[in-house]
């Protein structure tokens, strides 16, 4: 979306599905591809209503999605207890519409398959056990944990939440995050390509623990930003990079329907068509495919967000535009393999036909 300069957006665009329906019908492409989504939410707050009918909704409208991972977004937390304890609500809301979706009672797909939740490791040496609590509690699904560090000297708005500045960098933070890899837990990040340096530091400093490098490593083009695409494209390539030279960071291949990216698709009268979505897209996810390779890289949808630009068949036309040259065995890596291996589903377990 086109800002001025310096205009702050909301968090999230509108979903708007009478102008989602003014986009022709297309076809899906590849409809036999299986689909692990690692990457959507659910959320009942002010103005973004998401939950299993919506998402149900959606997948019913093409695609092959097995499974999928459900990503923290700091809704259905306890309103009782220790603070480090509040956020076992979320994991436990999810958990349960876990099982109500591997009962088979609404279709085949496996939604939420995995947790990713969420434990502020700033509470540092109380950390693990509270990350104990969430495995507890998950019933096996619980794969890792989110806390999103998107933040800028300007207020840039990339997300709901309202992270302090330098986060990955903070002492507390670490001591918590220490506890992540004997538990065998992995770490979702979430910021923007101004702090790729902090993600990169805290790589170099935790070797064992496995980081998913969310949205692309958030490229910024609006606000003050708005405009330098290309100055911005080449800072974040660099940065990209640098990180992918550490070998404990996988990328997600998604989000790039958010506002952050400046694209201005949502100001249209119509919404775009999947060939319009994979040509803007194509320079970002062919630097990251270079870069990180086809087994450290996977597609997400980051629905219901990225629902503000396009809808879910769209999107994974997009996605399989940008893939039209790779092998078979290459494409199942990008759109399935590498999210179980990656954040070790075991959708066998959950009766998933496969």
């Amino acid at each position: 979306m086109s800002d001025a300069a310096g205009k702050i957006p909301d968090a999230f665009l509108k979903v708007r599905p009478e102008w989602l329906a003014l986009h022709e019908d297309e076809p899906v492409l590849e409809p036999d591809l299986p689909i692990v989504d690692p990457h959507h939410h659910l959320m009942d707050m002010p103005g973004h209503n998401y939950m299993l009918p919506e998402f149900l909704t959606d997948i019913a409208t093409g695609h092959r999605l097995v499974a999928s991972l459900f990503v923290e977004c700091r809704v259905f937390y306890r309103p009782y207890g220790p603070d480090e304890r509040r956020s076992l609500g979320e994991t436990e809301f999810v958990n349960g519409v876990a099982a109500m979706s591997a009962s088979g009672l609404y279709g085949p797909a496996r939604a939420c398959a995995g947790i990713i939740g969420n434990v502020d490791l700033r509470f540092g040496d109380r950390a693990g056990a509270a990350l104990e609590a969430h495995v507890a509690a998950a019933g096996g699904r619980f794969r890792g944990i989110r806390n999103v560090a998107a933040w800028h000297k300007d207020g840039l708005r990339a997300t709901s939440a309202n992270p302090p500045p330098g986060l990955l960098l903070d002492p507390e933070f670490r001591k918590g995050f220490a506890a992540l890899a004997p538990l065998g837990l992995t770490f979702d990040a979430w910021l923007l390509h101004t702090q790729l340096g902090d993600l990169i530091d805290l790589a170099r400093a935790f070797p064992d623990t496995t980081i998913i490098c969310d949205h692309i490593g958030g490229p910024a083009t609006f606000g003050p930003y708005a405009g330098r695409r290309d100055d911005v494209f080449a800072d974040w390539s660099k940065s990209m990079r640098a990180l992918a030279r550490c070998p404990n960071v996988q990328v997600k291949l998604g989000g790039m329907g958010m506002h952050v990216l400046g694209f201005d698709f949502p100001t249209r009268t119509r919404p775009p068509n999947s060939q319009q979505l994979a040509e803007a897209w194509r320079p970002y996810v062919e630097l990251c495919l270079d870069a990180f390779g086809v087994r450290r890289a996977m597609f997400e949808s980051n629905f219901p967000v990225d629902k503000g630009t396009c809808s879910w068949r769209v999107l994974w036309n997009a996605f399989k535009r940008l893939t039209a040259g790779a092998s078979a065995d290459e494409k199942r890596a990008l759109f399935f393999d590498n999210a179980c291996r990656i954040y070790g589903l075991d959708l066998a377990a959950q009766g998933a036909s496969v």
